[in-house]
C-alpha cells in the first residue's frame, strides 16, 4: 500500500460511490458510509457522471449524497475523497470536456456538491486520444490549481500513461500519481504487464475499479436465474459460463480460509504489482462487511498463484 500518497489513508480499500443515490438511497448510503468510517475506511471514490445513466438523473447524485454525509458527520478532514470528470456529456464522451474552462466549471460543481473546498484525488475519467498528452496535462493543471491535492487518470493505456507522465515532467504540470483502470480476477486486459511495469517504476498507485466484476466475484451469480438478483445482473450473462472455473477455484480457497468470495477477490488484488487498494461498492451494510473483511485477509503465495493461473472457459 502506498502510504505516502496524499490521497490514500486508512484500510486498503476504496469504497465505490457509484451506487449512492442510485441502487442505495440516501438513508442506506449513510448507513454504509457510517459503517465504513467506523471500520477505518477513509477513501471514497465517486464521479461527476454518477448516476446520469438513470432516467431522471443528471449526474452528480452520488457526489451530493456523499457531500451531505460529510457535512452531517463532520468528518471531511478525516476522509480522502476521489472524484472524476470527463464523461458527463451526451453519449458519454466529448474531447471538449477537457477544455480548461469546462474542467474548472465541472470541478467547482463537484466541490459544491461535495460541500468541500478541495479534492484529494481528481481524475481524468477517460482518455481522449484526439488530444495530446501535453494538452490534457496543461488543461487540468490550469483549471484545478489550489483545489486539487493529487491527480490521476482513468482508462488510459500504457502508451498514453507514459505520455502524460512525460508531459507532466517536462512542463512541471499536474503530477499523475494514480491510475484507475478495470482489473479483477476475470478481467485483466486493462492492467497488463506493460502498465504494471510503468506503475511500479514511476510510483503511480493503481486503484482498480470493478474489483468484484459487477458482483460476479461475490459468488452469488452462478446460473441464469441468479441474474435477476441485481439491476446489473444482465451484465454478467457471459461470465456465468466463462467464469465457472474461477468460482470453482475461489470455492476451494473459501473452504481453506473461511473467507467470503468477495474478500478473496479483493485480497488477491492487493497482491498484484502496483496496486495500492481496490475499489468496491456495497448497496447494503451486510455487503460492506465482506469488503472490509478483505483488508485483513492475507492469502498465501500458493493461493494467489492458484487464482492467477485459472483459465477462464
Amino acid at each position: 500500500m502506498y502510504v505516502s500518497h496524499p490521497a490514500i489513508a486508512g484500510i486498503p480499500l476504496v469504497l465505490g460511490g457509484n451506487v449512492f443515490g442510485w441502487t442505495a438511497n440516501r438513508d442506506t448510503s449513510f448507513a454504509i458510509l457510517d459503517a465504513f468510517y467506523v471500520a477505518g475506511g477513509r477513501m471514497i471514490d465517486t464521479a461527476d457522471v454518477y448516476s446520469a445513466w438513470v432516467p431522471g438523473h443528471r449526474g452528480g447524485e452520488s457526489e451530493a449524497v456523499l457531500g451531505d454525509w460529510l457535512e452531517s458527520r463532520g468528518v471531511r478532514q478525516d476522509m480522502r475523497i476521489h472524484t472524476k470528470t470527463g464523461m458527463l456529456a451526451p453519449g458519454g464522451g466529448d474531447p471538449s470536456l477537457y477544455d480548461p474552462q469546462r474542467i474548472a466549471h465541472s470541478l467547482q460543481q463537484s466541490l459544491d456538491r461535495l460541500r468541500t473546498d478541495y479534492i484529494d484525488l481528481y481524475y481524468a475519467h477517460r482518455d481522449y486520444t484526439e488530444l495530446s498528452a501535453s494538452d490534457i496535462v496543461a488543461a487540468f493543471t490550469g483549471a484545478a490549481e489550489g483545489k486539487v491535492r493529487a491527480f490521476g487518470v482513468s482508462k488510459f493505456s500504457a502508451a498514453r500513461l507514459e505520455a502524460v507522465l512525460s508531459a507532466s515532467k517536462a512542463s512541471g504540470g499536474m503530477a499523475i500519481t494514480a491510475l484507475q483502470n478495470e482489473y479483477n480476477l476475470v478481467s485483466r486486459a486493462d492492467y497488463g504487464l506493460d502498465l504494471q511495469a510503468i506503475c511500479t517504476a514511476s510510483g503511480v498507485a493503481m486503484l482498480p475499479f470493478f474489483g468484484l466484476a459487477n458482483g460476479f466475484l461475490s459468488g452469488k451469480y452462478r446460473v441464469e436465474a441468479d441474474l435477476g438478483k441485481s439491476v446489473r445482473g444482465m451484465r454478467l450473462q457471459q461470465l456465468i459460463v466463462t467464469g465457472k472455473p474461477m468460482l470453482a477455484a475461489m470455492d476451494q480457497i473459501a473452504a481453506e480460509t473461511g473467507a467470503s468470495h468477495a474478500a478473496i477477490a479483493l485480497a488477491w488484488l492487493r497482491h498484484q504489482p502496483g496496486i495500492a487498494a481496490p475499489i468496491a461498492s456495497a448497496t447494503r451494510v451486510e455487503q460492506l462487511v465482506q469488503l472490509i473483511e478483505s483488508a485483513a485477509l492475507e492469502l498465501s503465495d500458493d493461493q494467489v498463484e492458484r487464482l492467477s493461473a485459472v483459465q477462464l472457459g
